[in-house]
């Protein structure tokens, strides 16, 4: 659930992108990534956005890349999450799934809410959304209709689709999504029509969810407790950074737990409140300084500094050095290996 959780890529991603005439090596080299990831099942968050970022610039168009994605890519490549979603039985049930078993997969999560003849699904980052490419972003809320489509086997279309960052073409999106398409929201969020929701799934599979379902639920109950109560204050930290600079009172009130019970849990455990904030800091700033295309003021912004000078003290602490000369040494290390 931290920033340098590994991120499972399922192989269905690659095949994708064959699909569209684009191979996995070409990706990796325009990422500036060693080709040996290609065959890893995990990557860092950075490594991630750095993948999807390399497939936006290659296919030239952001808008032409999130509708060509999910549409080419194959059901039978879906990792074991997803098909207990498109072998659900309705299209909430579907979206229902998605969203608790998204806890699985970080860097994202949904949030679904049903009011009137609207439901809304926002779509989360756990990093500052400023990272994440947005073609990542538009992918991820296409393959949400695109999966009604195919459980339904019917056209559906969405009622509104709000973007935080300009995402190219806007009529090949609304082509798509079959609806307004507003750029430049606070927010990335998906409107579908609530009464399709109703809409049966063709794909409903009743005997593979009785073998999906209890192995799945079975991993989100043991990664939930798995965490310790560090672990889940990081989480928060780092997730509120960009906020300012988080305080035990909102930490605790997010745990469900006062701030007196949160301070002995934490001193149970080792630790403490305002040494955590220095390690998520710490944490959140290295992995900010292994994106190029960040400037240290904006690093400095995203880690909680009002200031610069106040993260380069800071970051001399941690590392002995600038933030401009690691990003130097280490960076650079990373695209020769």
């Amino acid at each position: 659930m931290t920033s340098d959780t590994r991120i499972k890529m399922p192989a269905g991603f690659w095949t994708g992108l064959s699909q569209l005439g684009i191979a996995a090596h070409e990706v990796i080299r325009q990422a500036r990534l060693p080709l040996t990831i290609i065959n890893k099942p995990v990557v860092s968050t950075a490594q991630y956005f750095a993948i999807w970022q390399a497939y936006s610039d290659i296919i030239g168009d952001t808008a032409k890349g999130i509708t060509k994605l999910p549409t080419v890519f194959e059901t039978t490549q879906y990792p074991p999450a997803v098909l207990a979603t498109y072998h659900a039985r309705d299209y909430r049930e579907a979206l229902y799934r998605m969203a608790r078993y998204k806890r699985l997969c970080p860097p994202e999560s949904l949030h679904i809410t049903e009011e009137d003849e609207h439901c809304t699904i926002e779509l989360k980052w756990l990093d500052s959304d400023k990272l994440v490419p947005p073609i990542l972003v538009g992918t991820t809320l296409a393959f949400l209709l695109e999966l009604g489509r195919r459980g339904t086997g019917q056209h559906l279309t969405a009622s509104l689709v709000e973007f935080s960052h300009s995402m190219g073409d806007v009529q090949i999106l609304e082509d798509y999504f079959g609806c307004t398409i507003r750029g430049g929201e606070n927010c990335n969020r998906l409107t579908l029509h609530r009464n399709d929701l109703d809409r049966p799934f063709i794909s409903y599979n009743a005997e593979l969810l009785e073998i999906l379902t209890p192995v799945l639920d079975k991993s989100l109950n043991e990664q939930q407790r798995s965490l310790s109560i560090t672990e889940k204050v990081k989480w928060i930290m780092k997730r509120s950074l960009t906020g300012g600079r988080p305080y035990i009172k909102n930490v605790a009130s997010e745990l469900g737990m006062s701030n007196r019970t949160l301070q002995r849990r934490l001193t149970d455990e080792g630790a403490s409140f305002n040494h955590l904030l220095k390690q998520s800091r710490h944490e959140q700033a290295l992995e900010y300084l292994t994106d190029p295309s960040l400037d240290i003021k904006e690093v400095a912004f995203l880690v909680g500094y009002e200031d610069q000078n106040s993260f380069y003290r800071a970051f001399r602490i941690w590392e002995g050095d600038t933030p401009s000369n690691w990003r130097t040494e280490h960076v650079g290390m990373n695209l020769i290996n």
